[in-house]
């Protein structure tokens, strides 16, 4: 056997397994009316650069305007990239009112494994906590 040939794949083959060993995974789920079953039963591994957990939660009604509609929360989650989730809050800040009468839309960025199982999302600069079980 001519370690000469074979040690370049087995190098490779670690490299491999290290990159893979240290994957991202975060919870992810579209569009679902709270923070329950698929929300917190799918786990999806991050691509590579994706080193960050978004979670968008939405109060509204339904996507297509319907006179006297019940408002609800709408729970995403997905893995992304520091910078574009940060970006993302950024824009949702102005609309993150948290207010019952009104559609708002508000994000949270987290870093580290599973770190968006829960949605909490805080008001910004008032201190207002939003749980959605």
């Amino acid at each position: 056997m001519d370690f000469s040939k074979v040690f370049p794949l087995v190098v490779l083959l670690l490299i491999g397994l290290a990159s893979e060993c240290s994957a991202h995974e975060c919870y992810v789920c579209s569009n679902q009316t709270g923070n329950t079953e698929k929300c917190l039963n799918t786990v999806k591994i991050c691509q590579q650069g994706e080193d960050a957990c978004l979670t968008e939660i939405r109060w509204g009604s339904t996507p297509y305007f319907s006179l006297g509609a019940q408002k609800q929360f709408y729970v995403s989650k997905r893995c992304a990239k520091k910078e574009i989730c940060q970006r993302i809050r950024t824009k949702h800040m102005p609309y993150c009112t948290h207010i019952w009468y009104e559609d708002w839309t508000c994000s949270a960025c987290c870093l580290g494994d599973r770190c968006n199982y829960y949605v909490i999302v805080s008001k910004p600069g008032k201190g207002v906590d939003v749980h959605v079980d």
